[in-house]
Protein backbone atom coordinates (compact mmCIF):
# COMPACT_ATOMS: atom_id res chain seq x y z
CA UNK A 1 0.00 0.00 0.00
CA UNK A 2 1.59 3.67 -0.68
CA UNK A 3 1.96 5.99 1.25
CA UNK A 4 -1.85 8.73 1.07
CA UNK A 5 -2.98 11.89 2.83
CA UNK A 6 -6.28 13.20 3.20
CA UNK A 7 -6.53 17.08 4.39
CA UNK A 8 -9.74 19.26 5.41
CA UNK A 9 -9.75 22.84 7.07
CA UNK A 10 -12.92 23.44 8.62
CA UNK A 11 -13.69 27.42 6.87
CA UNK A 12 -15.66 28.51 10.10
CA UNK A 13 -13.81 26.81 13.21
CA UNK A 14 -10.43 26.33 14.43
CA UNK A 15 -10.83 22.55 13.04
CA UNK A 16 -8.65 20.87 11.02
CA UNK A 17 -8.68 16.50 9.94
CA UNK A 18 -6.43 14.69 8.43
CA UNK A 19 -6.44 10.96 7.42
CA UNK A 20 -3.07 9.15 6.10
CA UNK A 21 -1.38 6.02 5.43
CA UNK A 22 2.17 6.15 6.27
CA UNK A 23 5.25 3.39 5.83
CA UNK A 24 8.28 5.44 5.57
CA UNK A 25 7.73 8.86 6.92
CA UNK A 26 9.27 9.78 10.29
CA UNK A 27 7.94 12.76 11.66
CA UNK A 28 10.49 15.13 12.82
CA UNK A 29 9.52 16.45 16.29
CA UNK A 30 7.31 19.02 16.38
CA UNK A 31 4.17 20.60 18.35
CA UNK A 32 0.61 21.81 17.54
CA UNK A 33 -0.91 24.87 18.98
CA UNK A 34 -4.11 23.11 18.99
CA UNK A 35 -5.54 20.08 21.08
CA UNK A 36 -4.87 17.16 18.42
CA UNK A 37 -6.92 13.45 18.93
CA UNK A 38 -6.15 10.94 16.72
CA UNK A 39 -7.45 7.43 16.24
CA UNK A 40 -5.32 4.45 14.64
CA UNK A 41 -7.15 2.74 12.22
CA UNK A 42 -4.75 -0.10 11.14
CA UNK A 43 -0.91 -1.13 12.04
CA UNK A 44 0.75 0.95 15.06
CA UNK A 45 3.10 3.66 15.27
CA UNK A 46 5.84 4.56 17.35
CA UNK A 47 6.57 8.36 18.68
CA UNK A 48 8.15 9.75 21.48
CA UNK A 49 6.26 12.20 23.96
CA UNK A 50 6.96 13.36 27.84
CA UNK A 51 10.56 11.33 27.89
CA UNK A 52 8.91 7.96 27.40
CA UNK A 53 8.20 5.89 23.88
CA UNK A 54 5.14 5.28 22.99
CA UNK A 55 2.53 2.87 20.61
CA UNK A 56 -0.60 3.57 19.43
CA UNK A 57 -2.34 0.65 17.73
CA UNK A 58 -5.16 -0.21 15.61
CA UNK A 59 -8.16 1.03 18.17
CA UNK A 60 -6.25 3.34 20.61
CA UNK A 61 -6.50 7.35 20.62
CA UNK A 62 -3.76 9.26 20.85
CA UNK A 63 -4.47 12.53 23.16
CA UNK A 64 -1.47 15.79 22.50
CA UNK A 65 -1.80 18.80 24.75
CA UNK A 66 -1.15 22.19 22.64
CA UNK A 67 2.41 23.19 22.55
CA UNK A 68 3.21 19.16 23.28
CA UNK A 69 6.52 18.17 21.30
CA UNK A 70 6.14 14.57 19.66
CA UNK A 71 7.06 12.51 16.63
CA UNK A 72 5.88 9.24 15.18
CA UNK A 73 7.07 7.08 12.56
CA UNK A 74 5.47 3.18 11.68
CA UNK A 75 5.93 0.48 14.73
CA UNK A 76 5.45 -2.41 11.23
CA UNK A 77 6.37 -2.40 7.67
CA UNK A 78 2.81 -2.73 6.83
CA UNK A 79 2.87 1.23 8.16
CA UNK A 80 -0.17 2.14 9.84
CA UNK A 81 -3.20 4.08 8.90
CA UNK A 82 -4.86 7.22 11.15
CA UNK A 83 -7.07 9.41 11.54
CA UNK A 84 -6.58 13.12 13.60
CA UNK A 85 -8.85 15.50 14.72
CA UNK A 86 -6.82 19.41 15.59
CA UNK A 87 -8.88 21.95 17.72
CA UNK A 88 -8.04 25.32 18.46
CA UNK A 89 -7.84 25.83 22.08
CA UNK A 90 -10.46 28.65 22.11
CA UNK A 91 -13.11 26.16 20.55
CA UNK A 92 -12.50 23.74 23.69
CA UNK A 93 -12.87 26.29 26.62
CA UNK A 94 -16.01 28.07 24.84
CA UNK A 95 -17.81 24.26 24.94
CA UNK A 96 -16.55 23.80 28.08
CA UNK A 97 -17.93 26.30 29.29
CA UNK A 98 -21.16 26.05 27.44
CA UNK A 99 -21.22 22.68 29.14
CA UNK A 100 -20.20 24.00 32.51
CA UNK A 101 -22.38 27.02 32.71
CA UNK A 102 -19.35 28.67 34.11
CA UNK A 103 -15.87 30.25 32.33
CA UNK A 104 -13.69 26.56 32.27
CA UNK A 105 -10.12 26.27 32.26
CA UNK A 106 -8.19 24.51 29.64
CA UNK A 107 -8.03 20.51 30.06
CA UNK A 108 -4.74 18.27 30.57
CA UNK A 109 -4.31 15.08 28.96
CA UNK A 110 -2.39 13.24 31.27
CA UNK A 111 -1.73 9.86 28.85
CA UNK A 112 -0.77 10.75 25.31
CA UNK A 113 -2.02 7.25 24.38
CA UNK A 114 -5.79 5.72 25.64
CA UNK A 115 -7.52 2.30 25.01
CA UNK A 116 -10.79 3.14 25.18
CA UNK A 117 -12.97 1.95 22.96
CA UNK A 118 -16.06 4.53 23.28
CA UNK A 119 -13.46 7.63 22.76
CA UNK A 120 -12.60 5.58 19.93
CA UNK A 121 -16.15 5.59 18.64
CA UNK A 122 -16.33 8.80 19.36
CA UNK A 123 -13.63 9.84 17.70
CA UNK A 124 -14.49 8.05 14.73
CA UNK A 125 -18.24 9.88 14.33
CA UNK A 126 -16.87 13.18 14.82
CA UNK A 127 -14.46 12.40 12.19
CA UNK A 128 -16.74 11.71 9.94
CA UNK A 129 -19.04 14.22 10.53
CA UNK A 130 -16.33 16.58 9.90
CA UNK A 131 -15.55 15.48 6.29
CA UNK A 132 -19.23 14.41 4.87
CA UNK A 133 -22.14 16.73 3.84
CA UNK A 134 -23.49 16.62 7.33
CA UNK A 135 -25.06 19.83 8.30
CA UNK A 136 -23.89 22.56 10.50
CA UNK A 137 -25.84 21.57 13.62
CA UNK A 138 -25.03 18.02 13.51
CA UNK A 139 -20.97 18.60 13.40
CA UNK A 140 -21.58 21.42 16.34
CA UNK A 141 -23.41 18.72 18.08
CA UNK A 142 -20.44 15.92 17.16
CA UNK A 143 -17.54 18.61 18.50
CA UNK A 144 -19.49 19.10 21.45
CA UNK A 145 -20.06 15.46 22.54
CA UNK A 146 -16.65 14.29 21.73
CA UNK A 147 -14.61 17.25 23.26
CA UNK A 148 -17.07 15.81 26.63
CA UNK A 149 -15.98 12.60 26.15
CA UNK A 150 -12.52 13.13 25.81
CA UNK A 151 -12.42 15.28 28.91
CA UNK A 152 -14.66 13.30 31.46
CA UNK A 153 -12.67 9.50 29.94
CA UNK A 154 -8.96 11.02 29.20
CA UNK A 155 -8.18 14.42 31.28
CA UNK A 156 -6.81 14.33 34.76
CA UNK A 157 -6.21 18.09 35.86
CA UNK A 158 -6.63 21.47 35.10
CA UNK A 159 -3.69 22.42 32.28
CA UNK A 160 -0.50 23.97 33.83
CA UNK A 161 2.78 24.11 32.73
CA UNK A 162 4.91 22.37 35.29
CA UNK A 163 8.47 24.64 34.99
CA UNK A 164 11.42 22.63 35.92
CA UNK A 165 14.93 23.84 37.55
CA UNK A 166 14.31 26.63 39.38
CA UNK A 167 16.68 29.16 38.17
CA UNK A 168 16.84 27.40 35.14
CA UNK A 169 13.25 27.73 34.64
CA UNK A 170 13.28 31.45 34.82
CA UNK A 171 16.12 30.73 31.51
CA UNK A 172 14.07 28.50 30.11
CA UNK A 173 10.65 31.21 30.05
CA UNK A 174 13.23 33.91 28.86
CA UNK A 175 14.66 31.62 25.81
CA UNK A 176 10.84 30.92 25.15
CA UNK A 177 10.04 34.95 25.17
CA UNK A 178 13.10 35.90 23.40
CA UNK A 179 12.15 33.22 20.24
CA UNK A 180 7.97 34.54 20.44
CA UNK A 181 9.17 37.76 20.00
CA UNK A 182 11.88 37.45 17.53
CA UNK A 183 11.23 34.21 15.86
CA UNK A 184 11.98 36.07 12.55
CA UNK A 185 14.99 36.86 13.09
CA UNK A 186 18.28 35.36 12.24
CA UNK A 187 19.11 34.80 15.77
CA UNK A 188 22.03 33.13 17.26
CA UNK A 189 23.13 31.49 20.51
CA UNK A 190 25.42 34.50 21.22
CA UNK A 191 21.77 36.45 21.08
CA UNK A 192 20.40 33.76 23.23
CA UNK A 193 23.21 34.28 26.05
CA UNK A 194 22.95 37.96 25.55
CA UNK A 195 18.79 37.65 26.45
CA UNK A 196 19.60 35.52 29.29
CA UNK A 197 23.50 36.28 30.80
CA UNK A 198 23.57 32.03 31.16
CA UNK A 199 26.30 30.01 29.70
CA UNK A 200 25.14 28.24 25.99
CA UNK A 201 25.07 25.10 27.47
CA UNK A 202 22.82 26.02 30.25
CA UNK A 203 19.91 27.70 28.22
CA UNK A 204 20.31 24.88 25.97
CA UNK A 205 19.92 22.70 28.76
CA UNK A 206 17.23 24.49 30.12
CA UNK A 207 14.78 24.92 27.42
CA UNK A 208 15.60 21.33 26.50
CA UNK A 209 14.15 19.99 30.01
CA UNK A 210 10.97 22.24 30.59
CA UNK A 211 9.75 22.57 26.86
CA UNK A 212 11.05 19.07 25.26
CA UNK A 213 12.82 21.09 22.05
CA UNK A 214 15.81 22.53 21.06
CA UNK A 215 15.73 26.20 21.06
CA UNK A 216 15.83 25.88 17.00
CA UNK A 217 13.44 23.44 16.82
CA UNK A 218 11.08 25.77 18.59
CA UNK A 219 12.02 28.47 15.76
CA UNK A 220 11.44 26.51 13.60
CA UNK A 221 7.87 25.74 14.59
CA UNK A 222 6.68 28.92 14.99
CA UNK A 223 7.75 29.86 11.61
CA UNK A 224 6.22 26.18 10.59
CA UNK A 225 2.39 28.33 12.10
CA UNK A 226 3.14 31.88 10.50
CA UNK A 227 3.27 29.71 7.49
CA UNK A 228 0.62 27.69 8.00
CA UNK A 229 -1.52 31.22 9.46
CA UNK A 230 -0.61 33.03 5.80
CA UNK A 231 -1.62 29.80 3.73
CA UNK A 232 -4.87 29.74 5.25
CA UNK A 233 -5.56 33.09 4.59
CA UNK A 234 -5.19 33.17 1.14
CA UNK A 235 -1.11 33.79 0.38
CA UNK A 236 0.57 31.73 -1.92
CA UNK A 237 3.10 29.59 -0.71
CA UNK A 238 5.96 31.05 -2.16
CA UNK A 239 5.41 34.08 -0.56
CA UNK A 240 4.00 32.53 2.70
CA UNK A 241 7.27 31.00 2.79
CA UNK A 242 9.54 34.29 2.56
CA UNK A 243 7.52 36.18 4.68
CA UNK A 244 7.71 33.17 7.26
CA UNK A 245 11.41 33.42 7.66
CA UNK A 246 12.29 30.32 4.99
CA UNK A 247 14.86 30.47 2.53
CA UNK A 248 12.24 29.57 0.04
CA UNK A 249 9.46 27.47 -1.05
CA UNK A 250 11.36 24.23 -1.50
CA UNK A 251 12.90 25.14 2.49
CA UNK A 252 9.26 25.05 3.50
CA UNK A 253 7.88 22.38 2.01
CA UNK A 254 10.50 20.22 3.06
CA UNK A 255 9.97 21.35 7.24
CA UNK A 256 6.04 21.46 6.49
CA UNK A 257 6.01 17.59 5.65
CA UNK A 258 8.70 16.51 7.91
CA UNK A 259 6.46 18.01 10.53
CA UNK A 260 3.20 18.02 9.41
CA UNK A 261 2.90 14.89 7.15
CA UNK A 262 1.96 17.23 3.76
CA UNK A 263 2.96 19.56 1.51
CA UNK A 264 2.05 22.97 1.91
CA UNK A 265 0.24 22.96 -1.40
CA UNK A 266 -2.03 20.30 -0.16
CA UNK A 267 -2.74 22.76 3.06
CA UNK A 268 -3.64 25.42 0.54
CA UNK A 269 -6.22 23.47 -1.55
CA UNK A 270 -7.91 21.63 1.75
CA UNK A 271 -9.65 24.64 2.79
Amino acid sequence: MSEWVEYRRMPDRPVEVMRAHFERHVYHPHAHETYSFGLTDFGAQSFHCRGAARVSAAGMVMAFNPDEPHNGHSATEAGFTYRIVHIGTELITDLLSDQAGRAAGLPLFADPVLHDPLLAGTIGRLYASLTSPATELARDEALSATVAALVQRGARTPRTRTVVGGGHGAVARRVRDVLDERYLETLSMDDLVTATGASRFALYRAFRANYGLAPSDYQRILRLRAARRLIAAGHPVAEAAVAAGFADQAHLTRWFRRCYGITPGVYSRAG
